[in-house]
């Protein structure tokens, strides 16, 4: 049975370019599907009202030209990644006024070298080999906050065009000035990494930043390899476990997988010090919310949380000068003051978490 959005496209002109997805009566959303995996087009068929698929690009835009297109509520792109081929999907849904429209890339097709660099256009990667959430609540998020940040930016334009650019020019400085300096830290730090362990000596993950976009994060590495895999061994260990119905934080007091050098690391906030080139590239700012890992970031796609992805991505914040080091801190508390800041952001509550974070870098326990 064809979409419900395909019905007045000519067969013959379909039938060149497109598969249309089985409809079912799970998710009463639409999805456009760019890829060939058998196995990822069930799962949508399974979880979506319809859909429609497009094996590349080319047939991708052929469709999304359309007035059918419009209708779409999500874009799950599922080929091999390649950023220009990225970089230039972007620009055609910007041209064609569909910025509103959530893109969802495959984590499959990333490695830890893919380094994101032009990913305007992905606003959240998912697993689509073992996905076990809601795609009505994911999509729904993704859609609110898109129209939020749209929205946001029309009226920063309108009412204060200043404060991104100043924050922005304040970001460049600062970042490119703290890096020249403690160029001999770094040097240092990465020395004692390969001396200790082996292994690399910065770690980088996805982590979603402002408006949940997706980005390369990086920081020293202060665990043994691998450590991700071992998540769910340590689960019971997780201080969060108490609030697994709000959202799924994990951090653990006295972490085994931390080495001794990591240990002094993340007690020194030294382990932060790579974020700077992040703060250069444009993924974070010197202030904001702290980016969370796409496993934690997954629980939070709901509208009641939605402002908590407002703010940009930061290396310090109110959580870092109110709460950081505290064990007894509740997921509720944590975002809390990432809303918080999202709703009060400006030059001088900037300034003014700046000056704090001084004294709260020294932790007095390790979580």
């Amino acid at each position: 049975m064809q979409s419900e959005a395909l019905q007045n496209v000519p067969k013959n002109e379909l039938k060149n370019y497109l598969r249309v997805a089985t409809i079912s009566s799970k998710t009463a959303l639409c999805f456009f599907y760019i890829g060939t995996n058998e196995d990822s087009i069930k799962l949508l068929i399974d979880s979506f009202k319809s859909g429609i698929t497009a094996s590349n690009y080319e047939e991708a835009r052929k469709f999304l030209s359309t007035e059918e297109g419009r209708v779409m509520d999500a874009i799950i792109i599922d080929t091999p990644y390649n950023e220009k081929e990225l970089e230039g999907f972007y620009f055609f849904l910007k041209n064609r006024n569909l910025e509103n429209i959530p893109v969802i890339y495959n984590d499959f097709h990333l490695t830890n070298e893919t380094t994101l660099r032009e990913n305007r256009i992905i606003d959240d990667v998912i697993d689509l080999c073992n996905w076990q959430f809601d795609f009505y609540s994911k999509i729904s998020f993704l859609k609110k906050s898109k129209e939020y940040i749209l929205s946001s930016n029309k009226e920063t334009i309108k009412v204060q065009p200043e404060f991104s650019l100043i924050k922005r020019m304040i970001d460049i400085i600062l970042a490119a000035c703290l890096i020249i300096l403690l160029l001999p830290v770094f040097i240092i730090i990465a020395i004692a990494i390969k001396i200790e362990s082996r292994g690399p000596i910065f770690y980088n993950a996805n982590r979603a930043g402002r408006g949940f976009k997706i980005f390369k994060f990086y920081k020293f590495r202060t665990m043994e390899i691998n450590a991700d895999k071992k998540i769910e061994a340590l689960s019971h260990l997780n201080q969060y476990n108490g609030n697994t119905e709000v959202a799924r934080f994990f951090k653990i007091s006295n972490d085994p997988r931390i080495t001794k050098i990591g240990r002094f690391l993340r007690n020194t906030s030294l382990d932060e010090l790579p974020q700077l080139f992040n703060v250069l590239k444009g993924d974070m700012s010197l202030v904001g919310n702290r980016p969370l890992p796409l496993y934690e970031a997954a629980t939070l796609t709901t509208n009641e949380f939605v402002e908590r992805f407002m703010a940009p991505a930061g290396i310090t914040g109110l959580w870092q000068i109110k709460k950081r080091g505290k064990a007894e801190m509740s997921i509720d508390e944590r975002l809390e003051l990432d809303i918080s800041y999202a709703r009060k952001a400006n030059l001088f509550y900037d300034f003014w978490i700046m000056a704090q974070t001084p004294k709260a870098l020294f932790q007095k326990s390790d979580v």
